[in-house]
């Protein structure tokens, strides 16, 4: 199983069926947080939908088209970061990502986006990444932004929310990229 530990204070772990009450009660505790950028949230009504969402996950495993992990902070489940299904014949794939409310603006989201980004490229040997965001989700594009990822486009009316249709912000990063950028900031 995968487990990624980010200095003393966060964890990164495969999302498993034992999980699925913490999730549920996260998500519940942020339901209207994050309902203004995630369609899915109206139809997680309950811990069985959220334990069918990690069944769905640990499938995703299985086959070797991703996973998606917990985001654990001082030992508390604050978040999920995960893959959306692999491309393998083109060596890519999205990352998607949502943190509870009271856990945003300490760096968690970043560090934990940049240990995915280190497994995508060391481990799976991908070749690019994407991230998609809501154009007017300033705190979701802040995370590629930081990482060095480029602002690819704008897909408009790319998904339907609560209150309509929203565009999304495409954000890429190659590899030979990602690997640059560790160089210069001189981490191996």
């Amino acid at each position: 199983m995968f487990v990624c530990r980010i200095g003393p204070d966060i964890t990164l772990r495969i999302l498993e069926e034992r999980h699925a009450e913490a999730l549920f009660r996260l998500t519940e505790e942020n339901r209207e947080h994050l309902r203004e950028w995630l369609p899915w949230v109206d139809s997680n009504p309950s811990v069985e939908q959220t334990r069918g969402f990690i069944r769905q996950g640990l499938q995703q495993f299985a086959a070797g088209n991703g996973f998606h992990a917990g985001i654990w902070y001082k030992g508390r489940l604050a978040g999920v970061v995960g893959f959306h299904p692999i491309d393998w014949l083109n060596r890519k794939a999205e990352l998607g990502y949502w943190l509870g409310a009271a856990f945003q603006g300490r760096g968690i989201m970043t560090r934990a986006v940049e240990a995915m980004l280190k497994y995508s490229f060391e481990t799976l040997k991908l070749h690019r990444v994407e991230i998609r965001c809501a154009a007017e989700n300033r705190r979701s594009r802040a995370v590629p932004e930081r990482l060095g990822f480029t602002q690819e486009g704008v897909l408009r009316g790319a998904e339907r929310l609560h209150e309509g249709f929203v565009d999304h912000v495409v954000y890429g990063l190659l590899e030979e990229e990602w690997r640059a950028r560790r160089a210069r900031l001189g981490v191996s």
